[in-house]
């Protein structure tokens, strides 16, 4: 069984910058996992969706399939996961808590004010402007967590937090229940 702390929150609440420091922190190897860096590495094609020589809207559904069943390999293969993810699409949810099944999951919300996404957003420039805000009004709805964290507070406790909920081996979430 792999470990996997997933950290839930909207775009430009601080995923990444939790991710990076528990990776640091973390007292054994764990692999950092999103789909920004498929999107940063080149692995998709965006720049030809930006342009429309593809359809975004008819390829996504396939292209996070893929992401979801390659994150349930990594992990099935005996890699630990620390993964940032959005869970925006309502069957996400429920196909992700079938492929991790097997392992050992985490479910951690990244909070965000409001007024702070929206300043990220604009700082970033690399999302279209609204959606950090859309994401926080709906993904956390009727979602069951072990942790919520605040990226607003200092990252290290942050971690902390993270690294006490890892350790204690308490579940609760809606992911623990698929250990049943």
């Amino acid at each position: 069984m792999s470990q996997i702390i997933f950290l839930h929150g909207a775009s430009s609440s601080g995923k990444s910058m939790i991710a990076r420091a528990l990776q640091h922190r973390i007292d054994e190897p764990f692999w950092h996992v999103s789909i920004d860096h498929l999107r940063d590495a080149g692995v998709l094609p965006l720049i030809r969706y930006r342009r429309g020589d593809f359809d975004w809207q008819s390829d996504r559904a396939k292209i996070f399939d893929g992401f979801h069943k390659s994150l349930a390999a990594y992990a099935t293969a005996g890699n630990n996961l620390i993964l940032e993810h959005i869970l925006d699409t309502p069957r996400w949810a429920e196909e992700l808590q079938v492929l991790f099944r097997p392992h050992d999951v985490l479910f951690v919300a990244v909070q965000c004010p409001v007024a702070v996404l929206v300043e990220r957003e604009r700082d970033r420039g690399d999302r279209p402007q609204g959606s950090a805000e859309r994401d926080q009004a709906t993904i956390h709805l009727d979602r069951r967590y072990d942790l919520e964290v605040n990226s607003v507070d200092d990252v290290d406790a942050n971690v902390r937090a993270i690294l006490q909920a890892w350790h204690s081996g308490l579940r609760r979430s809606e992911f623990s229940q698929t250990l049943a």
